[in-house]
């Protein structure tokens, strides 16, 4: 019967081959006489047969999207490119690969070399593992950063070119697209997009369109001045275009802004490694110390150095934090976080937990609420008050539980480090020979047998240790002295584990850093404000260049360089917008109000001079001190941009460097000095004991 189902199964599989065949040989016939052969001879030629990079960056980005934890940096990626590129799939794509390429080769070795210095210290190895993460973002953003500076650099010359073909066809919209047909610039996808909108029938509602997702400042001041000049045409000033002139006004901004960028870039791009490397650096340097100085082994091997390592850890992790936000390039920065459905409304859309935040939340009106909301708008964040407490409330949730896990595992650390030391005395300087460290690990063995007796039983005897010492064969010839002390030495370990259990203060601290880490997105927000009160000099310097431009500009009105200065605007948006919205309702009142919120001296002044124009002047009388001393304020705008550059470099220097500050000094220097000093102290006073 076996045999017959062995037949009829070859038999199927035969029949089964011959039918694949049979229908291949059909096929084939059929597809050399149909439309399949002709695709097939209008391909050959066309095919690359050499090594393409262009393909391969096009396979692994469909590579990288279906990939769970890439795709999600894909994503960012993209998101940020396709605003570089716009309507480019194929760019964005090779560009998304390319980025994403570059920075897993960085982050893949760094993450396995991690991943062997700490493979005996699981929880170093898992927090540094996390910590690593946040360096991948740190590369996307530099490579994007990257690509925003070629195009500021492709626009100055862009710009150069229309000058040349506005003189040639005095045609504001076939300058623009002349010069965007340079297919090797990636600014001029942008310059075809404009001149799409220029031409479009609604150009104004395009133009708006447009200044969602335009990649820097000065491309919406390119966008709206061609669109003010084709729409209200050109004039002459002191015998040249207006138009050429505010085209000259954004090359100056354009100029002033790369280097600011570029030493910006010089005064950090050393700092961000410098404040990670002490994380990578903490076991090489507890290995050389235990190695040179055996003395140390008991604190870097004990409680006590988790402890500082893991102070370091959370310093550094700050201070990678800070330096970041510190570099931030204000409001030239694009947002590319997830805003319509990022995970924080996911969670607060659930009932439970939307109860229990609420609970935290302020209510509106009080003085709380206005606070947070006042550092929400200063700070320019895209979270959203619930968003906000969401983050505190899972912060403080994590912290607390993080902190009590760190709590048990240190407990576990000096328990371990009891039963696995050896026991014998060190030397002040060197270690242990193979030899002396057997007998050690000997006697170590030995104080385990009684210490597992005795373990959890607080009220052990020293008679009862002395008994079950006495007992063990590795005694039976030893003197009442090496017993005396042999009891002395295990009654101190029985004491240590005994005493190594969660204690009430344990929980507590958990507590206290849990609140601390629920006001840490507060601080963050007042950080992020400080900085941006730094660059508040420079926003007003870009205002009046905007009004520069516009002032001279026929039928331009006080309400419309409103509109220009909420659009560019980024610390002062807030009052600004508020004075737009209530423009309608009286223009000197609107502008009043505004001069009452703002307490920055450069922008009141601004305010004055807009309100004149509105009752008495010409916008162009009311601000004549712009053109007349263009130089001056020039020369000022570099000198602002010195002492920022200066400021912001002093504070990431000390942020920057203070992890490895502490690393020498707190995980270093001071167990050095502090252990030897113990230790020759107790040497010491053995001596004058013998004595």
């Amino acid at each position: 019967m076996n045999n017959n189902i062995i037949f009829y199964l070859m038999g199927g599989v035969a029949a089964l081959l011959a039918a694949v065949v049979i229908a291949y040989v059909i096929l084939s016939k059929k597809m050399q006489k149909s439309e399949y052969k002709r695709i097939q001879r209008l391909q050959e030629g066309t095919k690359q047969s050499k090594f393409s990079t262009e393909v391969l960056f096009q396979k692994l980005y469909l590579a990288y999207i279906k990939i769970p934890f890439v795709r999600r940096y894909a994503l960012k990626i993209r998101r940020r490119l396709e605003i570089i590129n716009i309507d480019d799939e194929y760019n964005t794509r090779k560009g998304t690969a390319k980025i994403l390429t570059r920075a897993l080769v960085i982050t893949i070795p760094v993450v396995i070399i991690t991943i062997m210095i700490t493979s005996t210290n699981y929880l170093l190895m898992f927090i540094l593992l996390i910590f690593e993460l946040f360096m991948i973002d740190t590369l996307i953003d530099g490579s994007v950063d990257k690509m925003d500076n070629k195009i500021l650099k492709e626009l100055i010359d862009f710009f150069s070119e229309i000058r040349h073909a506005y003189h040639e066809y005095n045609m504001v919209e076939e300058a623009i697209y002349q010069i965007s047909q340079d297919d090797e610039m990636s600014v001029s996808r942008q310059g075809e997009k404009i001149y799409e909108i220029l031409i479009s029938d609604d150009p104004e509602t395009e133009l708006e369109k447009y200044y969602d997702i335009a990649p820097n400042s000065f491309l919406k001041e390119f966008a709206g001045i061609s669109y003010l000049t084709k729409e209200f045409g050109d004039r002459k000033v002191n015998g040249a275009s207006l138009y050429l002139k505010n085209i000259n006004n954004i090359t100056q901004e354009m100029q002033l802004e790369i280097l600011k960028r570029d030493k910006l870039n010089y005064v950090f791009q050393s700092l961000s490694v410098i404040s990670i490397a002490p994380i990578l650096l903490l076991e090489p340097l507890k290995n050389w110390a235990i190695g040179n100085f055996s003395f140390t082994a008991g604190w870097y091997e004990g409680k006590a150095g988790m402890i500082v390592q893991i102070l370091i850890l959370i310093l550094t992790f700050a201070s990678y934090i800070l330096i970041r936000k510190l570099k931030d390039n204000g409001s030239t920065s694009i947002n590319t976080k997830n805003t319509e459905n990022p995970w924080q409304q996911r969670l607060y859309k659930k009932k439970p937990i939307k109860t229990v935040v609420d609970l935290f939340i302020p209510k509106k009106g009080t003085k709380e609420y206005r606070k947070v909301q006042k550092h929400l708008k200063d700070a320019a964040s895209p979270l959203k008050m619930e968003w906000l407490y969401v983050n505190r409330i899972t912060l403080a949730i994590v912290t607390c539980i993080a902190s009590i896990v760190i709590f048990s595992q240190l407990h576990v650390i000096a328990i371990n480090y009891i039963y696995t030391e050896p026991t014998s005395d060190y030397n002040l300087i060197g270690g242990m020979s193979e030899r002396n460290k057997r007998k050690a690990m000997e006697v170590t063995e030995q104080d385990n047998k009684i210490l597992d007796q005795f373990r959890g039983k607080p009220r052990t005897t020293t008679d009862q240790i002395r008994r079950a010492v006495e007992r063990l064969k590795f005694y039976e010839e030893a003197d009442n002295e090496e017993i005396t002390a042999a009891v002395e030495r295990i009654e101190e370990k029985l004491g240590v584990i005994n005493a190594e259990y969660m204690q009430w203060f344990e929980l507590l601290l958990a507590f206290v850093f849990a609140i601390v880490a629920y006001a840490a997105p507060i601080w963050l927000l007042i950080f992020q404000v400080k900085m941006r009160q730094l660059e508040m000099e420079d926003e007003v310097m870009q205002f009046q260049t905007i009004i520069l431009m516009l002032m001279r500009i026929e039928r331009v009105s006080v309400e419309i360089i409103l509109e220009w200065l909420e659009r560019y605007s980024n610390i002062f948006k807030a009052p600004i917008t508020k004075c737009v919205n209530n423009y309608e309702a009286g223009a000197w009142e609107a502008l009043e109000e505004m001069k009452e919120e703002v307490s920055y001296i450069p922008l009141v002044r601004i305010i004055e001079s807009l309100q004149a124009a509105v009752e008495k002047i010409p916008i162009t009388d009311a601000f004549d001190e712009l053109d007349s001393e263009r130089d001056y304020y020039q020369e000022k705008r570099k000198e602002s941009n010195e002492r920022l550059i200066s400021r912001k470099g002093m504070i990431g220097k000390a942020i920057g460097f203070a992890p490895m500050v502490c690393m020498f000094v707190g995980y270093l220097i001071i167990p050095l000095v502090f252990i030897g000093l113990t230790s020759m102290s107790s040497t010491m006073s053995s001596m004058m004991a013998n004595r």
